[in-house]
């Protein structure tokens, strides 16, 4: 089988201490690895340089998701038994698809109650995937009782209680519906933003609702059989021209995050035309594939065996992403959600 077609070729040893636990401040004092595409150069900065990197007539394209604090503790109604409830999917008004801990016990029409009864819940339907169909009850908007009641569903590999919920959001951040953070975004501040806009590059915004199913791990040897996760997009007629002025006009089209590339890539054809719309995508990126919708990637570093792992390694090569990755924990990089960025061009 050809190199790179295995996941064990994404496979690479990392240190638990260079998880990072709880967020850099401010946002943008995160380190910045600097990755030729190409070349596999690197260069060691700080997220504040990012101007230097950049030129006018280019774009960066934001997801500007927001992040539901969709994680619930509340009890089992008659036995008082302890559960947590995630929520996924919201199909219809007060109706959610959730994951449900413990689950065996919460059959159809079992009931759970949190804050003390200011939100309550019924299991309507078992789902074959194990999740649950819940309707929920309370009075008043459920976004903003979620707001008082609910937790930001950090991944498993953070221990760290997170004190400061928008630091699990971007500033950017404007569409609910994500069940992570879309984090290369967590970086920037208002006052970079500005910097940035004011030495002639856009932001476009985009919207990719993140799943759960960005943490699902690849179980296939061969990658290739390994079935992607769908999540939903919207790209709206002004953003999609103003991404292809920057392309006619000779600019760059820098994605901020993997969230943002694989929304690029579903929406942008071989001419290299982006085109407004909304749906939903289950892309797969992985070497082999050949991009039409970027031309340059910020992003975070990713779990080992991971499919936004093997999408960085099809942007640049493994071998140039192995060997960044080498780099980075021989220099003490922060790795994942909270840890430092890199920029690939």
């Amino acid at each position: 089988m050809t190199t790179g077609m295995l996941k064990s070729d994404y496979f690479y040893d990392l240190p638990e201490d260079r998880i990072a636990q709880t967020p850099i401040e401010p946002r943008d004092h995160s380190r910045l690895m600097v990755i030729g595409r190409r070349t596999g150069d690197i260069q060691h900065r700080h997220f504040y340089d990012l101007c230097e990197f950049l030129r006018p007539g280019d774009c960066l394209v934001v997801n500007d998701t927001k992040v539901l604090p969709a994680r619930l503790y509340g009890e089992k109604e008659g036995t008082g038994g302890a559960v947590e409830v995630l929520l996924l999917k919201n199909p219809e008004a007060s109706l959610w698809e959730c994951i449900v801990f413990p689950g065996k016990k919460m059959r159809a029409g079992a009931r759970v109650c949190f804050g003390g009864g200011e939100l309550r819940g019924e299991v309507v339907e078992v789902l074959e995937n194990g999740n649950r169909m819940i309707r929920f009850e309370h009075e008043g908007v459920f976004a903003e009782v979620l707001d008082r009641l609910g937790t930001m569903p950090l991944p498993h590999y953070i221990k760290e209680r997170l004190q400061d919920k928008d630091r699990y959001q971007t500033v950017y951040c404007r569409e609910a519906g994500s069940a992570a953070a879309p984090t290369a975004g967590l970086h920037f501040t208002p006052e970079l933003m500005e910097k940035i806009r004011a030495m002639g590059v856009d932001i476009v915004t985009i919207t990719l609702h993140v799943g759960l199913g960005t943490f699902r791990p690849v179980k296939e040897e061969n990658i290739t059989e390994h079935v992607m996760h769908s999540e939903s997009y919207h790209v709206t007629e002004e953003a999609a021209q103003r991404i292809n002025q920057v392309r006619r006009q000779g600019g760059r089209v820098i994605a901020v995050g993997t969230t943002s590339c694989r929304t690029l890539e579903s929406v942008t054809d071989a001419q290299g035309v982006t085109h407004a719309g909304s749906g939903d995508t289950d892309i797969f990126i992985y070497p082999g594939y050949v991009f039409h919708g970027i031309d340059g990637l910020i992003t975070n570093f990713h779990l080992p065996e991971s499919t936004l792992l093997m999408l960085v390694s099809a942007f640049a090569s493994r071998e140039i992403m192995l060997n960044a990755y080498r780099v980075a924990i021989e220099e003490r990089y922060r790795f994942f959600s909270f840890g430092d960025a890199s920029l690939i061009l």
